[in-house]
């Protein structure tokens, strides 16, 4: 369900060079920030890097993306 949000303009201009370099609207990029900041405060013995990673790794299995692990290769 989407709702509207009245966000400030400081956040707003902070978001658009990030949202340009990774390829995300400026509301995406927003989103993805608050997730982040959401999995960084559920977890906050995790390096950020580690929470990263896991982010994207759940998105690739979404999209189909994994290959099984080879063991000894």
């Amino acid at each position: 369900m989407a709702i509207a949000l009245k966000l400030s303009d400081d956040l707003v201009e902070m978001a658009k060079p990030h949202a340009a370099a990774e390829h995300r609207s400026v509301p995406k990029q927003i989103e993805y920030w608050a997730r982040l900041g959401k999995a960084v405060d559920d977890n906050p013995g995790l390096p950020l890097q580690f929470i990263k990673d896991t982010l994207l790794a759940a998105q690739e299995a979404k999209a189909g993306m994994l290959t099984p692990y080879q063991f000894g290769a």
